[in-house]
């Protein structure tokens, strides 16, 4: 960070502060004003915030270093512009027409009390504990990386720098998001998505030219660069890919409160169908800007152009080493919109499930004011709840983040079935939506545990592939750490003989590590290979079927478990109650011929021309990609 790059992101902030002032004198009245914007928000702002909610520490840091480690495999789950026009097109209408303000009170309505308790606990409790987490450990990750400083100095003390950029990026996000309710993240998010978009596209266009074209890029990566992988595939395996992604997508797009309380902003049908469908565009674009700089970055390790650190680290590292002063502002900028857009979006969403869906209930027939100041309460209390995350992110660190990325896996299918079931198909009962998520939330939970449990599997596994790709000494040191302490673990753990012989194989492989040649890399790989096989034949031979369970590909068991909810859910509803006259209001057939004539007076042709483009882009992707 040069001068330049620092008077860069002091405008930066001064744009952020002048757009939060303005805001502030928009005042709100009620929880309308606060959490929906009045719902008077335009397409511009609605789309925005769609993407910049969406982007955050996950694609900075994870998918850069999914395509680092992984290449094109994660992509399914970026090319989901698709479900977003789903919510555009069909789900805009019919959340318009039944005049819901949270996802839990449509399930109170269609179903029952019991129902809307049950996501609104899941949500709450997910929103905290993994996406504030994330977030936090991934901005850490980022920052130490982009600023290069280890401590500072306040009042004679010195500070890790991850405490003081973490704390900051919660409590200045925090701040003017009790203070200016959805309209704040709504009018930032129009500054901070072309920043980030602007500086995201630099990275991809000087990593280029650095490697030496895309052709360079798709010779080094080789198998990598194909989104569709062998059904055999211990990691990506198409069979569990296609409809896990699909069932996640369809659960965070079109029924996730903190992204479709974007489009309930929306003045009108027309304005958030027309958000939706910028959304749509905006959501083609990370694939290019964060996976594929995640494969530049990694061909430009193995030609020893570039020092990556870790996978995690190799979207900072592009920052810190390749970009010329003024660019490295402009990207940190971006890095920054990301991590506040996410956060903000996230404290507003959790503020107003906790006063829709548990204090009115607590407390009926309050004045609007009085909601007004709970939810402003309510949105410090997550933001005091992060900070205080802080200290078990950092100690966990990046074990816990591993384990996170499952967590949505686990959490949607039993949310995407009743979702899916209630909205499309009048039989459904609330007595099968109410046992159907505890039971899809139980199983996801317990399969959650064992990944805990069993965490060890994946440690080694994860380093099977990334020792062959170590270039720098700093890297090394911290491989051969993971080493001795997964070492550790199995002689606590492992009976004494199988744990000498496996912590045999471990030391060898930190010898071969210890000269970073190609055949040193390689023959290590194969050495943690065989511990891996190990391990695997332990846990098997010690944990009968429940290790059975654990080692089930997380796509494919979530994939399983959707299929489980829906037949639970169809069996249990031909079983119990018909539903009332009035829960079948709040079915998608049961809109009246005046609705219906709305919803069609809200679109015209070229709503239908962008949706068909967006649609083509994402087919011949697959095309080229497959």
């Amino acid at each position: 960070m040069a001068t330049l790059d620092w008077i860069i992101l002091g405008i930066f902030f001064l744009g952020l502060i002048g757009i939060i002032v303005w805001v502030l004198y928009k005042k709100d009245k009620d929880t309308t004003d606060y959490f929906l914007a009045s719902k008077d928000a335009g397409w511009l702002s609605i789309g925005s915030s769609i993407f910049a909610s969406n982007i955050g520490s996950e694609h900075l840091v994870g998918l850069a270093g999914a395509g680092f480690i992984s290449g094109m495999a994660m992509a399914h789950w970026e090319m989901h512009a698709w479900f977003i026009l789903i919510l555009g097109w069909v789900f805009v209408p019919f959340y318009d027409r039944i005049k819901v303000y949270t996802m839990p009170e449509f399930l109170e309505k269609r179903f029952s009390p019991g129902s809307r308790s049950i996501l609104s606990g899941i949500s709450l409790v997910s929103y905290v504990l993994t996406k504030v987490a994330v977030t936090v450990y991934a901005g850490g990750v980022v920052f130490d990386q982009v600023f290069n400083i280890e401590s500072i100095n306040i009042f004679g003390k010195e500070i890790d720098f991850f405490w003081v950029s973490a704390i900051g990026l919660v409590a200045i996000t925090g701040i003017y998001t009790i203070l200016g309710g959805m309209k704040a993240v709504l009018a930032t998010s129009v500054l901070q998505t072309p920043v980030l978009l602007f500086g995201s596209i630099v990275i991809l266009i000087v990593g280029l030219g650095k490697v030496g074209g895309w052709a360079e890029v798709q010779n080094i990566v080789g198998d990598n660069i194909h989104l569709i992988r062998s059904a055999a595939d211990p990691d990506f395996p198409w069979t569990g890919v296609l409809l896990a992604s699909a069932v996640i997508g369809f659960w965070y797009w079109c029924t996730d409160q903190y992204i479709v309380q974007r489009v309930l902003s929306g003045r009108n049908q027309q304005q958030s169908r027309r958000g939706a469908i910028l959304a749509g565009y905006y959501k083609l674009l990370p694939v290019f800007i964060f996976l594929i700089p995640g494969m530049i970055a990694f061909a430009l390790n193995q030609k020893g152009l570039l020092q990556v650190g870790s996978s995690d680290s190799a979207f900072a590292a592009m920052v810190a080493d390749l970009l010329p002063r003024g660019i490295t502002g402009i990207v940190v900028c971006g890095l920054l919109a990301a991590l506040m857009s996410s956060l903000a979006s996230l404290f507003n969403s959790s503020a107003m499930l906790f006063v829709e869906d548990f204090y009115k209930k607590m407390r009926p027939n309050q004045s609007p004011g009085h909601y007004l100041n709970i939810g402003r309460g309510a949105t410090a209390t997550v933001v005091v709840l992060g900070v205080l995350w802080i200290p078990v992110m950092l100690g966990l660190g990046k074990v816990l983040y591993e384990y996170l990325q499952g967590v949505q896996g686990m959490l949607a299918p039993a949310i995407a079935s009743v979702f899916l079931l209630g909205v499309f198909w009048k039989r459904m009962t609330s007595k099968a939506a109410f046992w159907g998520m505890i039971s899809g939330f139980t199983l996801g939970m317990f399969r959650l545990a064992l990944n805990v449990i069993y965490g060890l599997v994946g440690k080694v596994g994860s380093l099977v592939k990334s020792v062959l790709y170590i270039n720098a000494e700093s890297a090394k040191a911290d491989t051969l750490d993971e080493i001795t302490s997964i070492g550790d673990k199995i002689q606590k753990s492992f009976p004494p003989e199988l744990a000498a012989t496996l912590t045999d194989k471990l030391n060898a492989a930190k010898e071969a590590l210890s000269t970073l040649t190609l055949e040193g890399k390689t023959h290590a790989s194969e050495l943690i290979a065989q511990v891996k096989a190990g391990v695997d034949a332990q846990y098997a031979d010690t944990g009968g079927v429940i290790y059975s369970i654990a080692s089930i590909n997380i796509y494919h068991y979530t994939s399983l478990l959707f299929l489980f909810c829906l037949a639970l859910m169809v069996i249990l509803s031909f079983m119990t109650k018909a539903p009332t006259a009035e829960q079948l209001k709040f079915t998608y057939g049961a809109a009246t011929p005046e609705e219906k004539k709305a919803t069609r007076e809200s679109w015209n042709k070229w709503d239908i021309v962008h949706t068909i483009i967006i649609l083509g882009i994402i087919v011949a992707f697959y095309i080229y990609f497959w």
